[in-house]
This record gives C-alpha cells, structure tokens and sequence, in this order.
C-alpha cells in the first residue's frame, strides 16, 4: 500500500496525519523532538513543580476546524472548558475598573445598544470602526490589503480596551501595522458570526490532553506509525517528485506511489525548499507562569488593559500570564519580568506581593509576523513537485498563527493530496 510521509508531528502534521488516516491513507508520522505536539505542547517544569503548556492559548466557539479536530480524535470532554455565554472579562490597571463584554448570541448585534455589555466609556457607533478592515478586505489576496492602520481608527477608549488587545492576541504583531486581509478573517469567523462563535474556552488541563494525546490514540487505532526523533535533512528529488528523505538517522525511499506532508517551521522549510515562499519575519511572545493555586471566583481568562500583563489565566493550579509581540521583552531579565507580572497580578487579586515559584518562557519565532509583506510570502499547500504538499500555520491559510490555523493546514494539505490522487473525470 502506498504511504503518505508526515513530517513534523505539531497541531498541523497532528491534523494532515488524522485527515489522511480517515481515508484509509498509510500514514507514517515523523519528528524530530522527543515528543509530539510541537508548540502545543504540554511538559513538567521541575522550577514550579507542575505541568504547564509551552504556550497559553484561548480558542473560541467559532474556530471550526479545532473544535471538528477535537470530536475526530474523541477527545475527552473537559478538553476545552469555558462559559456558557460569549463573556470576556477585563480590568483595567491604571484605573481599577473592570467590566464584562457581552455579545448576544445571534448575528445582529444588538449587544452594542446596551451600554451594560459593551466598554464603559463606549457608543454604539464607535463599534462600527472595524467595517473599514471588512470592506479594504474584500475580494483582495493576503497581504493586498494595506494595514489595519490604514482602514481603520486605531486610538480612543474602545480602541485601547477592545481592539488594540483582542487583535493584539489574535495577530501577535501590533495591530496598526497588520495585515488588514487577516483581521478581517478573524472578525468574520467571530464576533461577524455573532456571540455564539465567541465563547472563550482553554484547555485546562493542558494541549496535549485535548489535542496531542486524543490524535496519538486515533492514529494508533488507525495504523498509523509514529517515529520520533527523527530530523530531516534533505529531500532527494526527480523527475518531479520527491524520491527520498534524508534523515539524521538514515534515508527513506519514497516509492512512485507515495507522498510526502512536509508540516515544518518556516525557516526549515525554507532551508529545504529555498525555491518555495516562507515568511521572513516574526513576532515572539512571553509567558509567565507562578504556582499559586487562584483565589474561588477569578475569571478563567482576564483581559487586562495599560499593564504589561495582557492575558491573565486562572489555571486550576497556577496564574498564567501571555504577552503578545513581545520582542520588547526578550532582553529583559527573566526575574525582573517575573517581578513586575506577579506584582499587577497580586494588585489585581488582592494577593500577597512575595514573589512566588514563578517560570518565564521566552518564545522568539512563535508566529510570523502579521504584516502584509509576510501575509503574501505565505506559500500554498500544493508545490512544483507532484507528491509533495505544506502544511503550517504559516501557510496560506488565511488565518493567523493560530491552533484553529494550524489544524485548517493540515486539512487543506490533506485534501490537496487526495485531489491529487484522484483521476479527472473522463480519464483513463
């Protein structure tokens, strides 16, 4: 039987090899780390005595793509939790006010009528600001857009408490200067489809029990082989077609009827296939964790305005904080960030100001920046040679670096290649 080669096994690689296997595909998983999941991932940290992700991420009600994954891969059901309602809470720390956004669950928005659901200091006209993103969007490519900056206000209350940070989280790259195409994305997916696709939910437990674990455990059940340790090299090509992976261990032929996912990093991908398009640039994000179990009642997420905390998450066992576009910070003492965080979350929460066993993790390259110039070098899943596809989030995706973009690539990737194999009507 043929086989379908996945190289890298992240949320993308996770999603291509479940997608292939579905169809009864020989998939063959290949990685290079020691264990799955790639930058969602889960690992103890001996410095705070817990488990924690490498990465704090929210996915909301409206991301399809993570949420069908899930059901696929008969994940548990405490996966994800969350409210039942589209609430996202905030405070703001300079000033001690704190509020609730409420969108209602249907298309029309009513909620921005009702100065109770809304930002405190806000119109209802002010909430119309984003139809400048949809409308320099429309119809145009990835990239073609111009900036959020250039087709919309990007200043005034509602600005600095509701766009600034959402788009901020969503982008990992200051708004004013993103990719117009890519918001517009995000708001048609989510608050556009109204407040039954903004639910906010997290994986509590942590990403590899919802989504790492549950795919491991269906691509057994399935055939599917799963080889770890294994870094990749170099590609044999001819004739078209990809005809070996060179690994550090050994080669692997790659029969006529086989295929090749290659679900790596950019900058991988672009020392591999330096001929296919790869973005250049890219935006790093801090996370803060401290081992204090929260206080009953703190918000499972806290949006937090003129702080250097941004997103706060109240863990089951621990504070977690998430700084968006973060170069800033990648030069600053580790300690002195953990200080200054636990300091605005012990203002926020009334807590003790000693610092606790606290952990900074430091991603440099964790998304691509999101500007239009990287917006159009986001290469296609298809490539020159004929059995060979990309996934990623930084692919064309449409989206984001974000779970929901990354699991849509390895879809697309998969179908690309099951297109491929299948004969045009009328042929031989």
């Amino acid at each position: 039987m043929a086989k379908v080669h996945i190289v890298g096994a992240g949320l993308a690689g996770l999603s291509a090899a479940v997608s292939l296997s579905r169809s009864g595909k020989q998939v063959v998983l290949h990685e290079a780390a020691k264990q799955s999941g790639g930058r969602c991932r889960s690992y103890f940290d001996p410095s705070l005595g817990l488990h924690i992700d490498n990465g704090n991420h929210l996915l909301l009600s409206g991301n399809a793509d993570a949420l069908g994954f899930l059901r696929e891969v008969d994940a548990p059901d405490d996966a994800l939790i969350g409210p039942d309602e589209a609430a996202f809470d905030f405070a703001d720390l300079k000033s001690g006010q704190r509020w609730t956004l409420r969108p209602n669950a249907g298309r029309l928005p009513w909620w921005v009528l009702s100065p109770s659901r809304r930002v405190p200091g806000t119109r209802a006209r002010d909430y119309l600001a984003p139809l400048g993103i949809l409308r320099a969007a429309a119809g145009k490519a990835e990239g073609a857009g111009g900036t959020i900056g250039e087709n919309m206000e990007c200043s005034g209350p509602l600005y600095e408490r509701l766009w600034h940070p959402v788009l901020l989280a969503a982008l990992n790259t200051e708004p004013r200067d993103s990719d117009v195409g890519l918001a517009a994305r995000i708001l048609r997916e989510t608050l556009g489809a109204g407040g039954k696709a903004c639910k906010p939910m997290v994986a509590e437990k942590g990403l590899s029990y919802a989504f790492v674990d549950p795919a491991l455990a269906t691509l057994a059940k399935r055939g599917a082989q799963v080889r770890l340790g294994r870094r990749l090299r170099g590609l044999d090509v001819a004739d078209g077609r990809v005809t070996a992976l060179q690994f550090s261990d050994g080669p692997e032929a790659i029969g006529p009827g086989d295929s090749v996912v290659l679900a790596l990093p950019p900058w991988v991908t672009a020392d591999l296939l330096p001929e296919v398009p790869t973005p250049l640039e890219f935006r790093s994000i801090v996370n803060a964790h401290f081992a204090v179990v929260p206080k009953p009642g703190s918000p499972l997420v806290l949006g937090v305005v003129n702080s250097l905390t941004e997103w706060l998450f109240a863990y089951s066992d621990r504070y977690s904080v998430t700084i968006s576009g973060a170069d800033r910070l990648l030069d600053v003492p580790r300690e002195d960030l953990a200080r200054q965080i636990w300091g605005e979350i012990a203002t926020l929460g009334n807590l003790a100001s000693e610092l606790p066993r606290w952990q900074i993790v430091k991603e440099k390259r964790a998304t691509f920046a999101a500007t239009p110039t990287e917006a159009a070098r986001r290469a296609p899943a298809r490539t020159r040679h004929a059995n060979l596809v990309l996934a990623g989030d930084w692919t064309a995706t449409g989206l984001p670096s974000t779970i929901e973009g990354a699991i849509r690539s390895g879809k697309t990737a998969a179908h690309a290649l099951m297109c491929a194999d299948t004969p045009a009507r009328g042929a031989a």
